[in-house]
């Protein structure tokens, strides 16, 4: 297991040193409190610009010299926009992490936000929405967040032509002002990096940093209800949600391995019984989702418009099943599958940030290799459908886009 580090500062901000002695590279994430839940209603899709923003300038570098500065350092990196949080990941060699970090010190302290960009990044935003319209899949999997999960969680990440159209560069810098403190701020490192020379650097970078962001909404029940999107097209695209446990939950393991049960692969059940045995659909696939409070199972099946009703039908069919029993082989299968990402993950510095940050924000600690090697061995066929029985399939949240709506057998 390789050495972690942490420490808290006064001003709230976190760090996390996963030192990886037998690599050369090393990721960074840094992780803050400003995400979609922060957007007010009528500026929706205001984080997302902010976010792109960031990326246009920092410091005394206009958005060119920002970029030509991190290409200088070979920095490969990204911004991402979640729900609850907002995430500038980079990776690059380790000797170079001190210069790295100054200049993603600048993108989160001191951006430019320049107005003159504002135009281009609503466009770009506005596109992205509009290209939903080409991507039937991806708008019915936001839809059915939407109706399943109650405020916050149901934002549409991209926003909405209003919202993105009646921002101002007031409002971006606006946001920013009221979203990026330090009491949010988690940095996590991953790769050949020395813990006290990085602590003093970041101590030095962000130690003198203050300010509160407020704290989020807090999501009520679920609604779970059902819609239908009409669009008269010969395809049918199904969405299901239902409830399951939260990453902190002790059967947490038992719901990530009833998702890989139904879904892991080719010889999984839904892909077995729904697919290949009655070519019922093109495509179909269960993803398990995890919040702080509550967890969800979301499932997705692509057919035609003839043969959507009965491949919902045995969709629902194949999922009570599974309280009949699991077969041993299947545990195997999904055993095998978790610790081979676990292994891939453990050799990979972006992973190992990603993962550090995100046991931070769901748990408040980082989980050894050794815990979660020891949970997937301890998975058996008799506690995935015990959690099956705790946790029934039922309450569903059904979404359909296609020419005719579906029912709920």
């Amino acid at each position: 297991m390789s050495a972690v580090f942490q420490q808290t500062f006064a001003n709230g901000m976190v760090l996390l040193l996963e030192r990886m002695e037998h690599v050369r590279s090393a990721a960074l994430n840094l992780v803050i409190g400003a995400g979609c839940n922060q957007e007010p209603p009528q500026l929706s899709g205001i984080a997302g610009i902010v976010a792109d923003l960031l990326e246009r300038g920092a410091g005394s570098r206009d958005s060119r010299a920002l970029s030509l500065a991190l290409d200088n350092l070979g920095v490969d990196y990204d911004t991402q926009l979640g729900i609850w949080n907002m995430a500038l990941t980079a990776s690059a060699l380790a000797k170079n992490v001190p210069a790295t970090l100054e200049l993603l010190a600048d993108m989160f302290r001191r951006p430019l936000l320049p107005a003159k960009e504002l135009p281009s990044v609503k466009s770009l935003a506005l596109q992205d929405l509009h290209g939903l319209e080409d991507e039937p899949q991806r708008k019915l999997m936001i839809e059915l967040r939407k109706h399943y999960y109650p405020y916050p969680l149901n934002i549409n990440r991209l926003g909405s032509v209003e919202g993105i159209q009646a921002v101002t560069i007031d409002d971006v810098r606006a946001f920013y002002d009221k979203t990026f403190h330090p009491n949010t701020f988690v940095l996590s490192v991953a790769g050949n990096v020395e813990w006290e020379p990085l602590r003093q650097q970041v101590e030095a970078l962000f130690g003198d940093w203050t300010g509160q962001t407020p704290a989020p909404p807090m999501p009520g029940e679920n609604p779970a209800v059902h819609a239908h999107l009409s669009k008269e097209t010969a395809q049918t695209h199904i969405g299901l949600a239902w409830p399951s446990v939260p990453v902190s939950h002790p059967l947490h393991y038992c719901a990530l391995a009833t998702s890989g049960v139904l879904s892991g692969g080719m010889s999984s059940r839904l892909f077995t019984e729904v697919r290949e045995k009655r070519g019922l659909c093109y495509s179909i696939y269960t993803t398990y989702e995890r919040q702080k409070d509550r967890g969800t199972f979301l499932c997705y099946a692509g057919t035609t418009t003839e043969r959507a009703q009965e491949t919902l039908d045995v969709t629902l069919h194949e999922l009570r099943r599974l309280a009949e029993g699991i077969d041993a082989d299947e545990v195997q299968r999904v055993q095998a599958g978790l610790k081979s990402s676990l292994i891939m993950q453990e050799e990979s510095t972006s992973a190992r940030a990603a993962a550090l940050a995100s046991d931070w924000f769901y748990l408040g600690r980082v989980r050894s290799f050794d815990e979660i090697q020891s949970a997937i061995d301890g998975l058996t066929a008799e506690g995935i459908v015990e959690y099956v029985k705790q946790f029934p399939f039922e309450r569903f949240s059904l979404v359909t886009l296609g020419a005719h709506p579906l029912h709920l057998s």
